[in-house]
């Protein structure tokens, strides 16, 4: 197997990778293994501090919002959490859990915790509520663990006047196979790599002359072929999406006569996900094809066990 990230990816959080001298069950492997066994940190556990004071100058606020704290909590639990995988260990690996209560564990070397303290509007403020975001979340240790930037604008929740809210959150590591908050990526498919094939040029035209282009911006047309063919993953995507506006029931198949042909290359395959933001794009696919070889080197080793 041999994996290749496509000309001009990773954009942003995504990607699209080629796979070659494999099969489908192959890749499907791959996909399950970002799906469900590649680590990630994600929150788990929320502490809500409750109560009623006075701010400095005597108005009294009260500790509630307009959420169920088990619905904040979950919405904390899908916020992307920064994750360095060689610098945490699962809550269960942690020496420093040894011989404590579950309900005890937590140290720097399993956990991340964040702080949120925040009140709604004065109650002269011509503002009748206030809006939490995850940027909202500070972390009670290095900077870098910090919510990123583009996360920073997911609403948590809104406070009114005279509420405030304050809540320590706990992030640790865990598998998309325990829940959905530890999986790293969304929108995870294959399909087979295929070529396009400018069989009848004339009728072509039919497509070209409608002016199409892709997201890129590039024209759907005559100059994507090289000796009547294109091999180039991206523009043959764009085609295949492109060959819809010509296809049964636009009332124009009769005149392109599927001037364009799709063929399959044997053994190769598009990859493609979106990272949450937690992990780089391409961390996740290698820490996916890690998990595997993992749980195959275990295997063989119960194997030659058995049989010795």
């Amino acid at each position: 197997m041999k994996a290749e990230v496509v000309n001009g990816w990773p954009k942003d959080n995504r990607i699209r990778i080629v796979i070659s001298d494999t099969n489908a069950s192959q890749v499907n492997s791959i996909r399950r293994a970002i799906l469900a066994d590649v680590p990630k940190m994600a929150i788990t556990k929320v502490r809500f501090e409750q109560g009623v004071t006075q701010d400095n100058q005597g108005e009294v606020i009260e500790s509630v919002n307009v959420l169920p704290d088990e619905v904040l909590a979950h919405r904390l639990a899908m916020v992307p959490v920064p994750t360095y995988l060689d610098e945490f260990v699962f809550p269960e690996d942690d020496p420093n859990n040894e011989n404590v209560p579950e309900d005890q564990w937590g140290s720097p070397l399993s956990q991340i915790i964040y702080h949120l303290s925040i009140r709604g509007p004065n109650s002269d403020s011509e503002e009748d509520f206030k809006t939490v975001y995850a940027g909202d979340l500070n972390v009670l240790g290095e900077t870098k663990l910090q919510i990123r930037d583009e996360h920073k604008k997911i609403p948590l929740t809104i406070l009114a006047k005279g509420q405030y809210l304050e809540l320590y959150a706990y992030a640790t590591l865990g598998r998309g196979k325990q829940h959905t908050k530890w999986c790293p990526a969304a929108a995870v498919a294959f399909q087979p790599r295929q070529r396009a094939v400018l069989a009848k040029p004339k009728k072509a035209k039919t497509l070209f002359d409608l002016n199409l282009t892709s997201k890129s911006g590039r024209p759907i047309d005559s100059k994507l072929f090289t000796n009547k063919e294109c091999s180039d993953v991206d523009a043959v995507l764009d085609l295949e999406r492109a060959l819809h506006q010509v296809g049964p029931g636009t009332g124009r198949d009769t005149d392109f006569d599927d001037a364009i042909v799709l063929e399959d290359i044997e053994g190769e395959y598009v990859f493609s996900f979106e990272s949450d933001g937690s992990l780089e794009p391409e961390e996740v696919f290698n820490r996916a094809c890690d998990e595997l070889i993992a749980r195959f080197d275990k295997i063989d080793a119960e194997v030659d066990s058995a049989f010795a």
